[in-house]
């Protein structure tokens, strides 16, 4: 036995409304059926074949953890983010050695988020706030390897 595929992915919301209606406006998720739970209030998302779980929750979320996505549309992506980013939220986005975009920012939930995006097709110099991870932090030789997209196939180039 053994797993074939991430099915979903669940989160806590502040805001269940509030957070739901961020991920549908910035990245034109959908809403779709959620059962009713004993100990849990719940909204489910559909993120292309995979799903997003907002539970209603006022517990802190891990500093680390975080959700990787990838879009369609890097620059729409980062221009709707920026948008509507507070100084408490921030962001950080971050060039890898392998030519892979990830901009890190935390969502009305104070949610942990990650965009990937492969950086060959962008113009660059369109984002103030690129680093260079390997200015930040030496990379040895085995890192050169490490890559967001497994599978080129699955990459969506904007």
């Amino acid at each position: 036995m053994r797993a074939t595929a991430l099915n979903h992915v669940s989160i806590s919301a502040v805001d269940l409304e509030e957070s739901a209606r961020f991920y549908e406006q910035v990245f034109g998720m959908e809403r779709i059926p959620s059962p009713r739970f004993k100990n849990a209030t719940v909204c489910w998302l559909r993120v292309g074949s995979l799903q997003l779980h907002l539970f209603l929750d006022d517990a802190t979320p891990n500093r680390q953890h975080h959700l990787g996505l990838t879009v369609d549309d890097f620059d729409a992506a980062y221009n709707a983010v920026k948008g509507r980013m507070t100084e408490p939220w921030g962001l950080r986005l971050v060039l890898l050695p392998s030519g892979q975009l990830q901009l890190y920012f935390r969502d009305p939930g104070d949610n942990l988020i990650e965009l990937n995006a492969p950086a060959a097709s962008l113009d660059l110099s369109r984002y103030p706030e690129l680093v260079h991870l390997e200015d930040e932090v030496p990379q040895p030789p085995e890192s050169e390897g490490a890559r967001l997209y497994l599978d080129d196939s699955l990459v969506i180039a904007s």
